[in-house]
């Protein structure tokens, strides 16, 4: 038996689609709210925000499908997406979804730089946007010369009382056709793509459902951008199963979100480590408000501090539930039942049983013997109906271990008693992972290396309380007379239109890059020397 069959056979993989469950939705609660705007949607687009229940969102999203179905757009035709967190961009999700055509979102803060390359790599035939964002066209906006262009609020408004005759033929889509490719950045400099089909989605939202207590019409807050695992399988998928209604917020403003929080009477969101750290260290704020509706609130893409969970759960009675995922499909977690000590819940992540169809094993990083022991590290393999089967363009040599799991470049501990918990330790390569977003620093150094007067130049870590890691650079001078800056590092990296989380934060001026005896850069040692001219 493949595993294909398997993992449907476990009823991991029902083969929906995601807008299957959107009309099972519309008859089923027509009437409750199914998505939701923050209330400051017209400091972000210059629109009034909106709200729709789930069959006025199969109405809009049907008209939206017919629309980009006359603008030529079919089955498997990829579209790029940059768009912030409004009542739209879920409207586009079920309308290609429809459509059978590939969902490509990236981040609204993606600049020039990368959103050229993510064109050039996925060879989109359409773009969806919406006008501006805080008065500001997207980088996105700019491929309207090389491919077809629609712009939310402009070509295509939301209207919420739409009635619609219009019908889209669904009847070839299937839940094995790619849905999205989201991307994420690789060690070679450039993001890769990472598809993924309607089953592996739906099996991240089932077992989110499930971990987060998520109950039939419940109210979840989703402060995190729709373009990766966090907010695709942790809010939109697990909405539509359950027909709770998405409130949308736009990353992140915190009064605002607070706010929301409260008025909706949310039951469960997810928040940066950062962000809980304060509030658990500022009572008062927390108490200003009324969360009593609020069950649990999950966190992750950067360690959580232990004391922060204990006066979350002892005073005031929200457990904390901790995530590791990514685009590719891992699905780590760590919450009360599964591990009641909160030391060892804000690092230590569950292994998945046995008998579960969700592999998590321990292999050496250069034989690829698999590990069993407690305390052994090693790089962490993950395979299971949630992880993707190869990154989108890539000859994917060396991505797969020859057991068929995935290789998440990610340096595990066996902990515990019984070897029933992985600890993350560290990276077995060397990316920079500013609060959640992985930087690649081969892509950062090609850059500094095309500034005026930098000889050679290395990206590297800076440890951040708030962040996880910053952005530092050294740079090796063409002539030391005429030093560089960090203003003027910012400035070409702005001129570059590349994003403003992969800019430097920190800089220093060295002689000659620590290099092994086969010439490769030493990054870990930028790291120290750093910190010690900055003690």
């Amino acid at each position: 038996m493949n595993k294909a069959q398997r993992y449907r056979d476990a009823g991991h993989w029902p083969d929906q689609t995601l807008h299957f469950w959107l009309d099972e939705n519309a008859s089923r609660c027509p009437d409750r709210v199914a998505v939701k705007d923050a209330p400051n949607r017209e400091a972000i687009t210059g629109e009034a925000p909106i709200a729709l229940t789930w069959s006025q969102l199969k109405k809009a999203s049907l008209a939206f499908a017919a629309y980009m179905k006359s603008r030529g757009v079919q089955a498997g035709d990829r579209v790029l997406i940059q768009m912030p967190n409004v009542v739209d961009l879920v409207v586009v999700y079920y309308a290609l979804s429809r459509l059978g055509a590939i969902i490509s979102p990236i981040p609204v803060q993606y600049g020039h730089h990368e959103v050229d390359w993510v064109h050039s790599e996925l060879k989109n035939v359409h773009v969806i946007v919406v006008g501006s964002m805080a008065g500001k066209p997207l980088a996105a906006t700019s491929l309207s010369d090389r491919c077809a262009v629609t712009v939310m609020g402009k070509d295509w408004v939301i209207d919420p009382n739409v009635e619609t005759d219009a019908t889209v033929d669904d009847s070839s889509v299937t839940a094995s056709n790619i849905l999205t490719i989201c991307w994420t950045s690789g060690t070679t400099g450039t993001p890769k793509g990472v598809p993924r089909d309607h089953n592996m989605w739906m099996a991240i939202g089932v077992s989110n459902v499930k971990v987060c207590d998520y109950r039939d019409g419940d109210i979840l807050l989703n402060p995190f951008p729709l373009v990766n695992m966090a907010a695709v399988g942790g809010f939109l998928f697990p909405a539509v199963v359950c027909g709770a209604t998405l409130v949308l917020h736009h990353p992140i403003d915190v009064p605002v979100y607070l706010q929301q929080l409260q008025q909706e009477r949310c039951t469960f969101t997810i928040a940066p480590p950062a962000l809980l750290n304060q509030l658990a260290a500022k009572p008062d704020m927390w108490n200003a408000f009324d969360f009593s509706a609020l069950r649990n609130i999950g966190s992750g893409a950067a360690p959580l501090s232990p004391w922060m969970i204990d006066v979350f759960e002892n005073q005031f009675g929200k457990p904390i539930l901790n995530f590791y995922g990514s685009n590719e499909g891992i699905s780590l977690y760590s919450i009360p039942s599964t591990t009641p000590d909160t030391e060892m819940r804000a690092s230590c992540f569950y292994r998945p049983a046995a008998d579960s169809c969700i592999v998590a094993e321990v292999a050496d990083p250069e034989s690829g013997e698999l590990l069993t022991e407690v305390g052994a590290v090693g790089e962490l393999l993950m395979g299971g109906p949630t992880v993707f089967n190869g990154y989108y363009n890539h000859d994917n040599q060396g991505v797969f271990s020859k057991e068929g799991l995935f290789r998440t470049g990610d340096l595990v501990e066996i902990t515990g008693d019984d070897g029933r918990y992985l600890k993350i330790v560290g990276r077995c390569k060397e990316m920079i992972n500013r609060g959640g977003f992985k930087l690649s620093p081969v892509e950062l150094d090609l850059l500094l290396e095309k500034i005026d007067g930098v000889k050679e130049a290395a990206a590297f870590s800076i440890p951040d309380d708030t962040l996880g890691e910053r952005v530092g650079a050294a740079i090796v001078l063409e002539d030391p007379a005429k030093p560089i800056d960090l203003e003027a590092i910012s400035a070409y990296f702005e001129s570059q239109g590349v994003a403003k989380f992969k800019t430097p934060e920190g800089v220093m001026i060295i002689e000659a890059l620590p290099r092994n005896p086969v010439g490769k850069v030493q990054r870990f040692m930028l790291n120290e020397i750093y910190q010690a001219q900055n003690a």
